[in-house]
This record gives structure tokens, C-alpha cells and sequence, in this order.
């Protein structure tokens, strides 16, 4: 699973909103012919991200080359169940991705264009936002 290595901190607060307005940065493809685009901000957890690349490198039966463009950095915590308020922040649950609206998730080479736009779309699903496939040699 993702998530970083080592942090300077455990916990961070949480500050939500970080997912609104338009992505400034990584919202062109980058590395390969074909990318998937997310089409609404949200948080993404490292096991949605896993799921999404299994699915792709499944479908692509390991040929070709997937580039991962968003990366879990944002630890989540998670309160046991009946505590009451106050005894502090809860114990570290898991690791989300913060992605804006156009942000790339995906990038794709050394495939067909068609089996490349199917395993973008069962990567989408995978995935808690609307998701476009990009070609960049349409363009």
C-alpha cells in the first residue's frame, strides 16, 4: 500500500476544502500517450489508488507502462468506537490523496488505444470521482 515512508509529524489536522477549485499543478499528461483525468475534487485513500492501478495493470496484462501521478501524503485518523470526548486525536487510520478538479491520476503508454481507454475505465470505477480518458494524440 502507499503512504510515505517517514513524516516529520504523525498526525496533521485535517482542513477540508484543500479538494476545491481548479488543479494549478499536474493536470496535463506528463510521461505517456494516454491519461486519466479527474473530473471533481476529492480525497483519494491509498487502497482506492491500489485498486485502480491493479485493475488497469490486469487489464493491460502487465504490457505497457502505468505512471501513478497522485500520491498519498495525508494521514487520516480514526477514533475507537463509544469514546468519549476528549482523552485526544485518534490513532492513525490510513493516507488520502487531496486532488483538485483536472488533476491526472493516471498516464498510460506502449498499449493499443482502445485497450488503454478500457482499463482507464475500470480504473475510474475504482475510484470516488468522475474520471475522463485523455489521448493525447487526438489532440
Amino acid at each position: 500500500m502507499f503512504g510515505p515512508k517517514k513524516t516529520k509529524y504523525r498526525k496533521q489536522q485535517r482542513l477540508r476544502g484543500g479538494e476545491k477549485g481548479l488543479a494549478t499543478k499536474g493536470f496535463r499528461p506528463a510521461f505517456g500517450t494516454y491519461a486519466l483525468k479527474a473530473m471533481d475534487g476529492a480525497e483519494i485513500t491509498a487502497r482506492q489508488i491500489e485498486a485502480a492501478r491493479r485493475a488497469m495493470t490486469r487489464y493491460i496484462k502487465r504490457g505497457g507502462k502505468i505512471w501513478i501521478r497522485i500520491f498519498p501524503h495525508k494521514p487520516i485518523t480514526q477514533r475507537a468506537a463509544e469514546i468519549p470526548m476528549g482523552s485526544g486525536k485518534g490513532a492513525l487510520s490510513h493516507y488520502v490523496a487531496v486532488i483538485k478538479k483536472g488533476t491526472v491520476l493516471f498516464e498510460m503508454d506502449g498499449v493499443d488505444t482502445s485497450i488503454a481507454k478500457e482499463a482507464m475505465r475500470l480504473a475510474g470505477e475504482k475510484l470516488p470521482v468522475k474520471c475522463k480518458f485523455i489521448n493525447i494524440n487526438e489532440n
